[in-house]
């Protein structure tokens, strides 16, 4: 089964593939996935994490093999025989999730998807990025970052490319951050600030942030920039994702101007042309930090 992303830039939209472990439904977004295959055997790791099942060599492509039912500390599978493997592509990397049983895919916005609270979902340590309702059932839509980054914290952002700028001298740009894991916001300010790059505010979706610059917008009209210097945006947030985020700034008379960069694990050829499309001044992965901060002084003239 391939997947494919038709959906148009900029509506707030996304496709869920809507999955099973078990008796539970989960959900992963559509553009993380390259395709959808029948369980295969998978060769042994010695020492592996625990989630990891393996490696399996598609096309000559090495791909490891992560047991979502470990993940999720759910009961393995009864029948591997009718089982399914998820291959995705995000953080530059390949990597095949072991699931149960594939249901369809749903095309919901991103107004419908609920950001659970603290009490079934910690910051740090949860794995659940949303929940939707679809057909009288909920979906939960994993966190498939933290997921990877819990077996492999080198996947995930390298600050220890900002170091060499830790002494240089800070400055009050207002820079704006639309993130929704409070674990990698905390990642990206940290990197930020020992960068240089003081005067944060913070969101944690698209709507947050968007609500805030347009009312500076409106204003501050022609001296708008003095108040919003930037903007870097995630693309999955519940409420808004960032590709919406960029549309609406890019569309506003007032905002059009203030330099948008899109930092994603999403970013691949095929969203870099959605993100030109929309006016994004630059598309970065979300492991090369230290290419933000490059980008950032780029369109900051620092």
């Amino acid at each position: 089964m391939d997947s494919k992303i038709l959906l148009e830039n900029g509506t707030n939209e996304l496709e869920i593939l809507e999955f099973m472990i078990g008796d539970s439904h989960y959900g992963i977004n559509v553009a993380k996935i390259k395709e959808i295959v029948q369980y295969q055997n998978v060769t042994l790791v010695p020492n592996a994490h625990p989630f990891v099942e393996g490696i399996f060599m598609p096309r000559d492509v090495m791909i490891t093999v992560i047991d979502l039912a470990k993940a999720t500390g759910a009961a393995p599978s009864g029948n591997k025989a009718t089982d399914m493997l998820i291959i995705t592509n995000f953080n530059m990397l390949n990597i095949a999730f072991h699931v149960h049983r594939v249901c369809g895919i749903h095309r919901v916005s991103w107004t419908e998807i609920i950001t659970p609270d603290a009490t079934i979902n910690d910051k740090d340590k949860g794995i659940t990025t949303g929940v939707v309702k679809i057909d009288g059932k909920l979906i939960v839509i994993l966190d498939f970052e933290h997921i990877v980054n819990d077996i492999s914290p080198e996947t995930g952002l390298k600050i220890s490319e900002v170091e060499k700028y830790a002494t240089r001298e800070r400055n009050q740009i207002p820079v704006y951050i639309a993130e929704d894991s409070g674990l990698l916001m905390k990642l990206i300010s940290d990197s930020l600030k020992k960068a240089g790059y003081e005067n944060l505010n913070l969101s944690v979706n698209g709507q947050e942030c968007w609500d805030k610059v347009s009312k500076l917008g409106a204003k501050y009209t022609d001296k708008v920039t003095d108040y919003v210097g930037l903007i870097i945006t995630d693309i999955e947030m519940p409420l808004m994702d960032g590709h919406r985020l960029t549309k609406l700034v890019k569309s506003d008379n007032y905002l059009k101007n203030v330099p948008v960069v899109i930092f994603s694990s999403l970013i691949n050829d095929e969203m870099k042309i959605k993100g030109k499309a929309l006016g994004a001044d630059a598309q970065l992965s979300k492991p090369e930090i230290g290419l933000l901060v490059e980008e950032i002084d780029k369109l900051l003239l620092i």
